[in-house]
């Protein structure tokens, strides 16, 4: 049989790695069956688009999997290809938790209503990472998830720089989060029991990849997906050993909480077995707010010293903000960002808290009447808030947020992040401006080329002198610099 694997998008943001869930599907199913894959983000297609590719292909079972923001797309497109006489099954984080909602676009054939992973008692059972499948990256297609746009791809081919092909990849280490944050859909979904996968088999996949990256004169970079990459912090230091003792340091990202990185030796082997970016959900600044959604562990005034622990290793921390939680008030925007401005810099990102179907977030403001959209993932808008907060309006909140983007990466913010490392390598400086403009685009996303050159040419003076200074650097030096994503040379971080 043929299948066709499709993640949709939500026509308004896009993902920046492929979604795991594909490629373990793909691994899981049978030799004899034939699996395509199709990521909406990368290779966009309207509805009958995908219907005329499954018919002409003769597909004959699709698998949407669709996180909350994607779903009323998903939704449409399994109608339309129901419609058409293609069976389809519907999986991912909403499904799980309101299956009733996706009834109609399962119940085809011979295919049950709803799958359940349950025991014989009828007990939920999550299951265990042990004989965890393995991805073949070595030769799989993942040329629709190379991130490098089209004209700068064909220039740096040109120039041979090594970086015609740029993948960010996911890997999964561990699942599940004891935490229970009130806003969150983690513990629900993957349960509050921490299952990890073994460290070789792990070490085994990142081989593979950098083995894949040098054969292509690519770039790979891998993103663990875990929810919480550090929770249980013998066993993430005893990963980090293995991937340093077996030479299989690629660049990677990681998901930990602030409480943890308080540990030095911690942030020692993130940096040593080649990580860049730690992404950190402080969420607020105001400790009544972290109470009210059961984020007590979150220390505000632990946020500086973590940092600073990770700016001293250049490893760049991205930090992740709510607002129009229950204490915040008009003014919580400017709050952050001047308590910000203490900091090393960051990659700030902003949004509006989110009430998820089946998280105690969503039953506590069902039960006190603020729902304004109750089913507001069936008309998604981004940074648009679906209940009344305490203190401020929705339009309130709505600027805050705006407000927050706007005065983090403009360019003169931008120019003070770089001039605050203007003692830090070169390489250092590259990267976090890069990554500035980047993370940009999350909520000011550049359209087309002559987007792009805008913000080029709206960033020029810092573009300039970081150019000037490689220059200076470069013949002061009689060779060429090594333009890594870090700052320490290629054979002490063992970058790909």
């Amino acid at each position: 049989m043929k299948i066709l694997l499709y993640c949709p998008d939500n026509g308004v943001t896009k993902n920046f790695m492929p979604h795991l869930w594909m490629f373990l599907l793909q691994s899981l199913t049978p030799p004899q069956h034939e699996v395509a894959l199709i990521d909406g983000n990368t290779q966009p297609m309207s509805d009958a688009d995908l219907v005329r590719y499954a018919l002409e292909r003769k597909i004959g079972l699709v698998g949407i999997g669709a996180m909350t923001r994607m779903i009323a797309k998903a939704y449409r497109v399994a109608d339309a290809l129901r419609a058409a006489g293609v069976r389809v099954v519907m999986g991912g984080p909403h499904v799980t938790e309101t299956p009733d909602e996706a009834l109609g676009d399962a119940a085809v054939g011979r295919l049950k209503e709803t799958y359940a992973p349950v025991d014989a008692f009828g007990q939920e059972r999550k299951p265990s990472l042990h004989n965890y499948p393995e991805i073949p990256w070595q030769s799989i297609d993942i040329d629709q998830f190379n991130r490098i746009p089209g004209f700068v791809r064909s220039i740096m081919h040109r120039f041979e720089c090594g970086w015609e092909t740029f993948h960010i990849i996911p890997i999964e280490s561990g699942r599940g989060c004891p935490y229970g944050c009130d806003f969150c859909t983690v513990t629900g979904f993957f349960g509050d029991s921490i299952r990890f996968r073994s460290n070789q088999s792990i070490v085994d996949e990142m081989l593979r990849l950098k083995a894949r990256a040098q054969r292509t004169r690519g770039k790979i970079a891998v993103f663990f997906v875990d929810d919480n990459f550090a929770i249980n912090a013998k066993r993430t230091k005893a990963l980090l050993r293995d991937i340093i003792a077996a030479g299989a340091q690629l660049s990677w990202v990681a998901q930990i909480s602030a409480n943890l990185l308080r540990d030095q030796e911690l942030v020692d082997l993130i940096a040593d077995s080649g990580g860049k970016w730690i992404f950190i959900g402080m969420e607020s600044l105001d400790p009544a707010n972290l109470a009210s959604v059961n984020k007590n562990f979150n220390k505000p005034g632990q946020y500086a010293e973590v940092l600073e622990r990770l700016a001293r290793r250049h490893v760049y921390a991205i930090t992740s903000f709510i607002f129009g939680l229950d204490n915040d008030s008009p003014g919580v925007a400017e709050r952050t960002l001047t308590e910000m401005r203490d900091w090393p810099p960051v990659l700030p990102v902003f949004g509006q808290i989110t009430p998820f179907p089946s998280t105690p977030l969503y039953a506590r403001l069902e039960k006190e009447g603020r729902l304004t959209r109750p089913k507001h993932w069936l008309e998604f808008a981004p940074f648009r808030m679906a209940h009344t907060p305490l203190k401020m309006t929705i339009p309130e909140v709505q600027a805050e947020v705006r407000y927050a983007w706007a005065n983090s990466y403009s360019p003169a913010a931008t120019a003070g992040a770089i001039e605050s490392i203007a003692d830090e390598p070169v390489p250092y400086k590259i990267s976090h401006l890069i990554a500035r403009i980047f993370f940009r685009g999350i909520y000011f996303p550049p359209k087309g080329v002559w987007g792009w050159l805008k913000v080029i040419a709206q960033n020029r003076g810092s573009i300039f002198r970081i150019v000037r200074e490689s220059f200076t650097q470069w013949n002061g030096a009689g060779a060429p610099l090594t333009f890594e994503t870090g700052a320490r040379p290629r054979e002490e971080c063992g970058s790909d």
